[in-house]
């Protein structure tokens, strides 16, 4: 299987070292956001987007991107989707004066990616709750929803097809942080992208 992408930003992120610690086969490779002009998305099995990427500048770089997704590769973008840099998404909506109950993770439909992980585990992170998503997206209407936020008409998780390719789409913070030490998410999304992604 080809290797994985994972964009920086120039600088340090924490969140990305979690894919050199993963120690993955195959693994995936870092390079600057802004060499993405220059990159063959094609040598890459998986696009890996963080929250924290310049998403003004992806939106300049849609193109390249759904052509890479029409192509069969797979894209996991993480974040509220401000700007159009993916097919078929809309932007976020927030949840104003949101309750504990507002937030709650609900599963909508199993995955493998998150097999054995007790939604409440994605709800409260050190006793905290609100740190997996606090706004919700319209998924395109062949998605497969996983979680929502509060109530199944607000989806933070979902997964939907664009030609030959998929986009997982988690709107919160990066979803690699999550999973712990003992059922870390990066090793079982590379393992879903390997067995061919299926949507359902």
């Amino acid at each position: 299987m080809k290797p994985g992408l994972a964009l920086s930003f120039g600088y340090d992120d924490g969140s990305l070292q979690t894919f050199a610690d993963a120690r993955l086969q195959p693994d995936v490779v870092l390079r600057d956001i802004y060499s993405l002009p220059e990159i063959d998305l094609n040598d890459f099995s998986v696009l890996f987007i963080s929250m924290h990427s310049d998403q003004r500048f992806l939106a300049a770089r849609a193109p390249q991107i759904e052509d890479y997704l029409v192509r069969g590769g797979v894209v996991v973008a993480n974040g509220h989707h401000a700007y159009p840099y993916l097919p078929r998404m809309a932007g976020f909506h927030t949840i104003d004066g949101y309750r504990l109950s507002d937030i709650t993770v609900l599963r909508l439909a199993e995955h493998p990616i998150w097999h054995g992980i007790d939604p409440h585990d994605l709800t409260f992170r050190r006793g905290v709750s609100g740190f997996y998503g606090r706004v919700w997206h319209d998924a395109p209407p062949d998605a497969l929803v996983i979680h929502a936020l509060g109530h199944p008409g607000l989806p933070v998780d979902f997964i939907y097809p664009v030609g030959d390719g998929r986009v997982l789409f988690h709107g919160g913070n990066d979803l690699w942080t999550f999973g712990g030490e003992d059922r870390p998410l990066v090793p079982r999304i590379m393992q879903w992208v390997a067995s061919g992604r299926n949507v359902q």
